[in-house]
């Protein structure tokens, strides 16, 4: 049996997000939702993240502007400027335990994802940080992204995949990437591998010696 996590990344968009929950309601799946700051300067915004937690979903922060990786980001407030201001708009909305998701720049997984403030900052505000293991490029490939999906699904037991709830990304194919993952008998399920969970309510439970830039606690 495969199982399927499903996330959405780079949200909430006010044409697009809206046409994701409809599709995901449509099939009784719960997913998460990593949203960025910058999109939740409008009621709009703040609007679709409330309805993805009244509808079940689990959101989170994915920094403010999406711009440089933390682990390659020099400025000397960049964690208070990507972490700590989305939260601060994040909070008063009601979701329940913080979670993080760093920018990968692409969905590579290595030492750019974080700077030594970032992970300690995660840990002191008891943050889980959520990684990934499948990212089949629906903002490049808006009409192929699913056949590399399936086959990422059909690869190991457990898949958290990484989408988008962009324009031009996997809206247009996903109700029939859902179908046809039902078909193969894979399960969808809005817990996540623990292999991709590094740091659980600030606590390190796993190995962060390959997605830091420096030494990290």
């Amino acid at each position: 049996m495969s199982l399927l996590t499903l996330s959405f990344d780079n949200g909430p968009d006010p044409e697009v997000t809206p046409r994701v929950l409809d599709v995901l309601a449509s099939h009784g799946i719960t997913a998460h939702f990593f949203v960025l700051g910058k999109h939740l300067g409008t009621a709009e915004g703040r609007r679709l993240v409330e309805r993805a937690r009244d509808e079940g979903h689990l959101v989170g922060n994915h920094s403010f502007t999406h711009a440089v990786p933390l682990g390659e980001d020099v400025r000397p407030d960049a964690v208070e400027a990507e972490i700590a201001a989305t939260e601060a708009l994040l909070a008063p909305l009601g979701l329940g335990p913080k979670r993080f998701r760093p920018f990968g720049g692409g969905g590579r997984l290595g030492p750019h994802l974080l700077s030594p403030r970032a992970v300690e900052h995660l840990k002191e505000h008891g943050y889980s940080c959520i990684l990934w293991n499948s990212v089949p490029g629906d903002w490049l490939d808006p009409e192929g992204w699913p056949e590399r999906a399936l086959a990422d699904c059909m690869s190991r037991p457990h898949t958290l995949m990484v989408l988008h709830d962009i324009p031009k990304a996997c809206l247009q194919e996903l109700d029939g990437f859902l179908r046809r993952a039902r078909d193969l008998g894979i399960q969808f399920t809005p817990r996540c591998p623990p292999e991709c969970v590094p740091i659980v309510d600030g606590r390190v439970t796993g190995d962060l010696s390959g997605l830091v830039t420096g030494p990290a606690s």
